[in-house]
């Protein structure tokens, strides 16, 4: 069995890269557990067990004294075996653990090896495999069996099977890695990655900033002809990517987050981190975007509450608020300015999204356009064009008042 056995460890540490002395230290501890269990000895002897690394002889020691061959020799070579492999199968289980702990926060390629419960079980090269959850994945993205994958490196938990290695191509830090990886003025730290807003498979907004007053960030981000961002957006399957410009001026780096609508003003409240953005009628709905998706990254990217207003419903809120008011009749201003309580057709969730998208008033839907309106997720333009017509209503309701 030595021989047996000393092939067996340079086997484990060529092919697994197990070094041998852990293997050795498993095998003395469990061949030490084996024998406490077969051989007959007296209570509170310690058993002790030597592997020769060079021959493969094993001696146990009872105590201070040796065990004769014979009592030895009791203990079967196949539930040893099973105990040393035991104990090989853990020591591995640690190293593919180290392995890819060590690349959290890294972007692994692998195949796509089967499909559970929705989730994708990748093959990371044959050394473990990964769960990239449904979740986790870009929606309408479709992988087949073999395919490769790249995914971003979550975390790795130890599990008793063996490590879980979580994966996901629906995070922010995925694209952030893919440019540190397209861009060598990102990897070499010319340029900076200050901000990321993701709707995974539909749009991404990451700001960038150059210490080199040389080097153009944005320019070095898309690359000649687009080359750049074209391959990042391939790995996302046509996911769009706005690259905007990172500004220590609050008033630019809105603008730019705003992109591609143009902007008129902002005015800001820095005490709660709330702007007001004021836009010409035919930039509003570029302004929010489609389902609102424009102003909600924005605003996570930049870390401010934006309301995005036109120029016309701006005149009508200041013209009524320049009127001289007491403050016995402060509640009159709120009557000119009324909420969306009493539209119908607005649940709780639906004037949550409407104040999200900016229209936070009845003026605001009252003076907006169907279409506008209806780049909102679950309005549609027939529901937009009632929206529409009954804050005009009731605004009129109140002034009859």
């Amino acid at each position: 069995m030595n021989g047996e056995l000393l092939a067996v460890l340079e086997h484990m540490e060529r092919e697994k890269g197990i070094k041998k002395e852990i293997i050795i230290q498993a095998v003395e501890i469990a061949l030490a557990s084996a024998v406490r269990k077969i051989v007959d000895l007296k209570p509170g002897l310690e058993v002790k067990i030597i592997l020769d690394k060079d021959t493969g002889k094993i001696r146990a020691f009872a105590g201070d004294e040796e065990l004769k061959s014979g009592d030895f020799g009791r203990i079967a070579a196949s539930t040893a075996k099973q105990v040393i492999i035991q104990k090989i199968r853990e020591a591995e289980k640690d190293v593919v653990f180290n392995e890819f702990h060590a690349k959290v926060g890294q972007i692994i390629s692998g195949t796509v090896y089967r499909f559970e419960k929705g989730a994708i079980i990748v093959d990371l090269l044959g050394k473990a495999e990964g769960v990239l959850s449904k979740r986790e994945q870009i929606p309408s993205e479709e992988f087949r069996q073999g395919q490769r994958i790249s995914a971003y490196l979550c975390e790795v938990r130890k599990e008793p099977k063996g490590p879980q290695i979580i994966l996901s191509r629906a995070h922010p830090h995925f694209v952030k890695k893919l440019f540190e990886l397209e861009i060598p003025e990102i990897y070499e730290g010319v340029v900076e990655i200050r901000a990321i807003a993701r709707a995974p498979g539909e749009r991404t907004k990451i700001a960038v900033w150059s210490k080199d007053e040389k080097v153009d960030s944005v320019g070095s981000c898309v690359g000649m002809r687009g080359a750049r961002v074209k391959n990042i957006v391939g790995e996302l399957h046509g996911e769009r990517v706005d690259i905007v410009r990172y500004s220590e001026d609050i008033h630019e780096y809105i603008a730019a987050s705003l992109s591609p609508a143009e902007i008129a003003e902002i005015r800001l409240d820095k005490e709660n981190k709330k702007a007001v953005v004021i836009v010409n009628q035919d930039q509003l709905s570029l302004a929010i975007g489609k389902h609102g998706r424009n102003v909600r990254l924005a605003s996570q990217l930049t870390g401010w509450n934006l309301d995005i207003r036109t120029k016309e419903e701006t005149k009508m809120v200041e013209a009524k608020l320049s009127k001289e008011k007491t403050p016995a009749t402060q509640e009159e201003i709120k009557k000119e300015t009324p909420s969306l309580d009493g539209l119908s057709g607005t649940g709780e969730k639906t004037k949550k999204m409407l104040v999200d998208a900016g229209f936070s008033d009845l003026n605001a839907i009252a003076n907006t356009t169907i279409g506008a309106l209806s780049q909102i997720k679950g309005i549609g333009q027939i529901k937009a064009k009632k929206l529409i017509e009954g804050a005009k209503k009731l605004i009129s309701k109140k002034k009859v008042k």
